[in-house]
């Protein structure tokens, strides 16, 4: 026996669904926004600033303290200092490990492209296990495993020019009111 309830329900039309909306398209990333002519030439004065300082300074102590990952890594601290690539953990902890491995390679296999090969990748793992990536930094391992410096006129000459790129990107940060670093360690 079939109830009236169940009659009525039974011949009633389905309740009308909204039909799901169609979900956006996927919208391709573009290039970052272009920046303020102000920003452009703050990075520029600030980078050019920092790099003909380590020309001088290298002039002064018969050494050279420019090489090309500084001009990257100064890149990055005065254009995007809020990147975790800029921070000075980064800039210092990245150049130092990548040259740690250079040397570590250099020890073991000797000069030569091979070794060159390996210690760029090797100082990509090293700097993503001390949480301190600094994409440039590999070049530098790359450069020791190629170059045989003296480990410590190497060592402590990068040290200092990776100091005075932070101490750049601190004194442009003061005076355009920025935020550098975004965390120290």
């Amino acid at each position: 026996m079939t109830t009236a309830t169940q009659t009525i329900a039974a011949t009633a039309p389905a309740p009308a669904t909204v039909p799901a909306p169609e979900p956006a398209p996927a919208r391709r990333p573009g290039p970052p926004p272009r920046p303020r002519p102000v920003a452009v030439l703050v990075a520029t004065g600030t980078s050019t600033a920092a790099l003909l300082l380590l020309v001088a300074l290298g002039t002064v102590l018969h050494h050279p303290l420019l090489i090309p990952p500084l001009a990257a890594s100064m890149a990055l601290v005065a254009a995007s200092p809020d990147l975790p690539l800029s921070q000075p953990r980064s800039v210092v902890g990245g150049q130092l490990l990548s040259a740690l491995a250079g040397f570590a390679v250099l020890a073991v296999a000797g000069p030569g492209l091979w070794s060159a090969a390996v210690a760029g990748g090797l100082a990509l793992g090293a700097m993503m296990l001390a949480r301190a990536p600094h994409s440039p930094a590999a070049a530098t391992a790359v450069i020791v495993a190629l170059g045989s410096p003296p480990f410590w006129t190497f060592t402590g000459l990068l040290l200092a020019s990776c100091a005075v790129l932070v101490a750049v990107g601190l004194l442009a940060a003061r005076a355009t009111r920025r935020t550098y670093p975004v965390y120290w360690i």
